[in-house]
């Protein structure tokens, strides 16, 4: 029995799992509060970005584009910058802060936006903007390489290196919370409280459902505010849930003004979340309240109402951003279950020194196989042509036509979860979180034996 990590054998990309760096860079631009992010390429690369945001969230955002075209892409098309830059702030007069977002395009021409930005300090904003506070961020992500975590990762070193300024000490803990969802800010900000910790949350995207009030529509956006992220570097620690999501934000930090950090694990399960709250508990020096031992002692009865009974030995495939799916296979052995693939869907080359992959290469007596750079094809085929026998897939909503095609049940987690309604407000970490995932997947289970006949007599009552 073995654990074999790998990457894709073929060259080509059929049906990829992940979409490009631009994507992260720009999910990073909406949870800053009077932020509007510049996507300096064509049209294409924010108008289906903010259709993959919107089909999620079912949710408005503000993206902006300088819309380079064929001249553009000859001749270059660092001008298009100048005059998105313009059109923005003229019609946005709260906007304070604009990532200008490269792309793949851009990037191969060569445009400097690096020069541009101080063409337009030096010039526009002085001349046409006298007074107003304006950021202007330069963030390169060429899409030809990395993904959209890498564009996450990269946008929020930049911008947190960016305003991050000592001056005294907050007595805050910086919480950087990697790509989550509403509920999982909601989850963590719980924990934190319950702990009597004062922190500062990037990103603030709790409040991401937009109302519908009397004086007009809303449009969603981050409350992370500038004066939020100048003061992480006055802060007591950071804590970065996701090692890929965040980690380079949080070594900047450490490196540029010494706080103490930690990185990771993403408090998914019991083991996690326990992992998380002891960390919390040494940078911050508060101790662990009664109420979440009592919190973690229903997770866990929960947990075992389904673990041995209906979860031993069940065979799953997880797919989607790396930390989400490293945490979700620890989960899922821990409820007994085999993760029989895992797949990874972007070039990093740091998954092999990637301790959590370390550890399931060494203590796992099944056969498992991850694999980077993967796309759904790598899941089909194994599937199709393989003999792959699967009990449950978990990811997101792309790979539900394998579920379908292949009679496998599949629970929706992560980015992007489009043909479900609402999973965005629920969360998967903390303990709260481990029981809704639970509940989820024993629920498809139950669904599925139904289905099948298969094993039905175990959900009868006498």
């Amino acid at each position: 029995m073995t654990c074999e990590l790998m990457e894709r054998p073929r060259a080509g990309v059929i049906n990829p799992i992940f979409t490009c760096q631009p994507a992260g860079a720009q999910f990073v631009s909406i949870g800053i509060k009077d932020c509007i992010g510049i996507v300096h390429g064509g049209q294409g690369c924010v108008m289906f970005v903010r259709l993959i945001f919107s089909q999620h969230f079912k949710e408005s955002f503000e993206l902006a584009s300088s819309s380079v075209h064929e001249d553009g892409a000859v001749f270059g098309a660092c001008g298009r910058v100048e005059q998105a830059v313009d059109v923005l702030l003229m019609r946005y007069p709260h906007v304070k802060v604009v990532p200008i977002i490269s792309t793949c395009s851009t990037e191969v021409i060569g445009d400097d936006i690096d020069g541009v930005v101080t063409k337009l300090n030096n010039g526009l904003l002085k001349e046409k903007y006298p007074g107003r506070e304006v950021h202007l961020i330069p963030i390169h992500t060429p899409s030809f390489v990395g993904s959209m975590i890498t564009g996450y990762d990269v946008a929020m070193r930049d911008i947190v290196a960016y305003f991050a300024k000592k001056t005294a000490p907050s007595g805050k803990l910086n919480v950087f919370t990697g790509w989550v969802n509403p509920g999982d800010v909601t989850a963590i900000k719980h924990l934190l409280a319950a702990m009597g910790i004062e922190a500062t949350v990037l990103f603030e995207i709790e409040a991401f459902d937009a109302p519908m009030m009397p004086s007009g529509n809303h449009v969603a956006h981050g409350e992370t505010t500038i004066a939020d992220i100048e003061g992480t570097a006055n802060a007591v620690g950071t804590m970065a849930l996701s090692r890929y999501e965040g980690g380079k934000a949080a070594a900047y930090l450490e490196k540029e003004f010494g706080l103490p950090t930690i990185i990771g694990p993403t408090p998914i399960g019991i083991r996690n979340t326990d992992t998380f709250l002891a960390h919390l508990r040494t940078l911050t020096g508060k101790p662990i309240p009664e109420t979440l031992v009592r919190e973690r002692g229903v997770a866990i009865d929960a947990l075992t109402d389904l673990t041995h009974m209906f979860f031993a030995d069940k065979r799953v495939a997880i797919y989607g951003n790396p930390d989400l799916v490293i945490g979700l296979a620890e989960f899922c052995i821990d409820l007994e279950m085999q993760p029989a693939l895992l797949l990874l869907g972007d070039d990093n080359t740091n998954y092999q020194k990637d301790p959590r992959i370390k550890a399931l290469k060494e203590n796992v007596d099944w056969d498992m196989e991850i694999v980077t750079n993967a796309d759904f094809w790598e899941l089909e085929d194994r599937v199709k042509n393989k003999g792959l026998k699967l009990d449950l897939i978990l990811g997101h909503s792309k790979g539900r036509f394998i579920s379908i095609d292949y009679n496998i049940p599949m629970v929706r987690v992560g980015f992007p979860t489009y043909d479900r309604a609402g999973m965005f407000r629920h969360p998967v970490v903390g303990y709260a979180g481990a029981i809704w995932l639970a509940e989820q997947m024993a629920n498809a289970l139950f669904a599925d034996m139904e289905y099948k006949h298969v094993r039905e007599w175990s959900l009868n009552m006498w």
